[in-house]
């Protein structure tokens, strides 16, 4: 099973969505490839006469030597060069601290009241075109959508752009979209705000969401302006580790995870990654992201909770799986998640939580409408078979035409024998001094 780019999906779909834009403005988006950014915005600077250059400022190791290698060519034929913050709502640069945080709580305790308010500068209506456009690639030489053409799932789910996410944001705002504390955790509820590739994209800023969410409103409106803050803290924290922790993208923070007897099993990987385990919710979560490029975040924690502790698999393994396959693939947040998750990272669920997926599927999908949704083949399974098919009578399987090791697999692993199987592993590792 090959991997599907969601994001380069996605990001076809904003560099179109921004060319119009700019064009609406008398402007339009310059696309050049082929060489590095330093020489390519170098070239287009000697070819606009251009004197000053402005840039997002990044925090993933990449993003950081790029903007260091633009920043040396820019002052080579002296165009000043400025970047700004306008990813986050607090620059980690401006938070100083002997060491770096660890533990969120006490992160968001120091850096939430430096969010402060700014000031929302409307987006101009013309913009100055020069006499003569320099030249620009096609936007399809980028080669970003799918040959062949698999993205169906992801064009009935999502629509990018900067037009598209104002929508999606209004429709939180304005309550149309409930993310309170008991549905956000039912993924078959759909009570996310899902703005999450708005952000990654820039299509939104983090910015723009808080100050929408400062504003009066009922209490559930309330409630969920509360919850999305906390999501955006969570997203704050994760882009702070980075930038202090920048190989914690590819390395565990807790180093004695390094020296656990991990599997190599390339056929549960693949059942994994397929939707097959014979575990419904694990399987839903992960059709629903090769479907959408989305996946509900209790689900995310689930899949990955089976991924690095029933089946022993590295969790950068899953990390790139992710990576590969959403529309919100965002290093930061993806790496945080995973080892969160994993128990190696800061604040960090510990190793010794297993979560079981059938008790989980009991907490958050009770009726099976979400594993309906994704897993077909056991739709006409009635509950609480839906939640555990290996363990329903034959005569109810045939009635619904599930026949298990055929239309739908066994479990792959015994929860209860993987789960000792785990807690043995890390009960093994070297912790060193």
């Amino acid at each position: 099973m090959g991997c599907r780019r969601g994001k380069s999906w996605w990001l076809h779909g904003s560099l179109a969505a921004l060319d119009a834009d700019l064009r609406a403005c008398g402007s339009r988006l310059i696309i050049r490839g082929g060489a590095s950014a330093a020489d390519l915005l170098g070239q287009l600077v000697r070819d606009t006469a251009a004197r000053y250059v402005t840039s997002e400022r990044g925090v993933t190791p990449a993003e950081r030597a790029r903007e260091t290698a633009v920043g040396v060519s820019l002052r080579a034929v002296r165009v000043d060069h400025a970047t700004f913050n306008a990813r986050l709502l607090v620059d980690p640069s401006i938070i100083e601290r002997a060491s770096p945080f660890r533990v969120y709580s006490a992160y968001w305790r120091a850096v939430e009241p430096l969010v402060g308010a700014a000031r929302q500068i409307a987006a101009p209506r013309r913009l100055l075109s020069p006499s003569t456009w320099p030249a620009s690639d096609a936007l399809d030489s980028l080669g970003l959508l799918p040959r062949p053409d698999w993205a169906g799932g992801l064009r009935a789910t999502w629509q990018p752009g900067e037009a598209a996410a104002a929508q999606a944001l209004r429709a939180f705002v304005d309550g149309s979209i409930s993310c309170d504390a008991d549905q956000r955790n039912q993924p078959a509820a759909d009570r996310t705000s899902r703005l999450s590739p708005y952000l990654h994209f820039g299509e939104l800023s983090a910015r723009q969401v808080w100050q929408a969410l400062d504003r009066p409103g009922s209490a559930a409106q309330r409630r969920s302006a509360n919850v999305l803050r906390g999501e955006l803290g969570w997203r704050e924290f994760a882009h702070y580790l980075l930038a202090h922790f920048p190989l914690s993208s590819d390395e565990s923070l807790d180093g004695s995870f390094d020296t656990v007897d991990w599997r190599a099993d390339r056929t549960d990987l693949r059942a994994w990654q397929r939707g097959r385990t014979g575990y419904p919710l694990i399987d839903a979560g992960m059709r629903q992201l090769w479907q959408t490029g989305w996946m509900h975040n209790r689900v995310r924690m689930a899949v990955a909770s089976f991924l690095v502790k029933d089946l022993l698999i590295p969790w950068q393994i899953g990390a790139r799986w992710f990576w590969d396959t959403l529309v919100d693939a965002d290093l930061a947040n993806n790496t945080l998640g995973w080892q969160w998750t994993a128990g190696c990272g800061p604040d960090a669920a510990p190793f010794i939580r297993v979560f079981n997926p059938t008790l989980q599927a009991e907490r958050f999908d009770a009726e099976g409408e979400f594993i309906r949704r994704y897993v077909p083949e056991l739709a006409n399974l009635p509950t609480p078979h839906i939640l555990e098919p290996w363990k329903a009578p034959p005569l109810v399987l045939a009635e619904a035409g599930v026949d298990l090791g055929r239309t739908y697999p066994y479990p792959i692993v015994d929860h209860p024998a993987a789960r000792k199987r785990a807690l043995a592993a890390f009960s093994a590792r070297v912790v060193s001094g």
